[in-house]
């Protein structure tokens, strides 16, 4: 029987709700919870420390991670993960829960296949882009959060009869952007996953100007374009005045939302009953509402977000 696991985190709403549910499951069945912090370098530092059903009270509203994160470059190489197992061993760390997105993910995939301590997985990243689920911890909350700031940003657009273009995160996937294009009731949305023509842009923009249509508001995600060079854009083939506002991190933060919060206790106590098993190799997930799993493989590959539905939905509402 494991007595004793380990949990290392990225940060991103929820994330906090997800480590109070695996160490408070944890403690009912007499396992001991390490906190490894600073993601994988502090496994391979052995910056590592006992979490107690004390120590994790009061986090469940609070966002980012109390186990703080970083990005390890080290982790990736041979002579990282063997350290990486080193500091498990000598810490008899028999379990690893890695609550992360896709690149937290990928490590874990690596790790799993170099040691044989089950290693759980746990989705939780703001562009809900982990393959085989239908929602990862943290997407909820970020969608709200940039759709409270565009709800603000809509009102001066309005009242000063102005095009806005607003940049939201999402490197490789739109996610966030069409939620908040489509709940923001966003005239347009550019996407990674998808080709846009800005002339064909500009046209729609200044038919609708003439027809009377004084605001317009675009949504941009990160991976496509910057909203500086798009509002720019605007400006110079319609003449009409157009702003640009960067989001930025505002979205990784925040209280999570009480969607985010149920899903972290959802997920965090079924990952540790996956490791009292004995499983490996795994992530958790929702699919119907029903908790289910993957194989850390299949959860890393690429996710269809259903972009030309939403899509379609948004510019028909236009």
């Amino acid at each position: 029987m494991i007595k004793r696991i380990g949990i290392l985190t990225r940060d991103c709403a929820g994330v906090n709700a997800c480590i109070r549910a695996i160490v408070r499951s944890a403690d009912s069945c007499g396992i001991e919870v390490m906190g490894i912090f600073k993601g994988y370098d502090g496994l391979i530092n052995n910056d590592i420390k006992t979490l107690t059903h004390r120590s994790v009270s009061g986090i469940i509203n609070q966002g980012g991670t109390i186990l703080k994160t970083s990005r390890s470059k080290r982790f990736m190489t041979e002579e990282g993960q063997i350290a990486a197992l080193r500091s498990m061993k000598n810490n008899q760390i028999g379990g690893l829960i890695v609550i992360g997105g896709n690149g937290s993910l990928t490590g874990a995939y690596h790790f799993s296949q170099k040691c044989d301590i089950p290693i759980i997985g746990v989705p939780a990243t703001i562009d809900n882009d982990v393959n085989g689920v239908d929602a990862t911890i943290g997407a909820d909350t970020a969608v709200n959060v940039a759709l409270d700031a565009l709800d603000k940003i809509r009102d001066t657009a309005t009242s000063l009869e102005r095009i806005f273009v607003v940049e939201v995160m999402g490197r490789d996937c739109g996610y966030i952007a069409l939620r908040v294009a489509l709940a923001g009731g966003c005239e347009e949305v550019l996407l990674p996953e998808r080709e846009f023509n800005i002339e064909e842009m500009c046209e729609e923009i200044t038919e609708g100007n003439v027809q009377g249509k004084v605001s317009w508001i675009i949504i941009v995600a990160e991976g496509k374009a910057k909203a500086p060079y798009i509002a720019k854009k605007i400006n110079e083939i319609t003449g009409l005045e157009t702003r640009e506002v960067v989001l930025g991190h505002i979205q990784r933060g925040g209280r999570p939302t009480a969607i985010d919060r149920i899903l972290a206790a959802r997920y965090g106590a079924f990952a540790l009953e996956l490791i009292k098993e004995g499983e490996s190799g795994k992530c958790v997930g929702l699919r119907n509402n029903e908790l289910m799993t993957i194989t850390l493989e299949e959860a890393i590959k690429p996710k269809d977000i259903e972009v030309e539905a939403y899509y379609r939905l948004i510019k028909l509402l236009t």
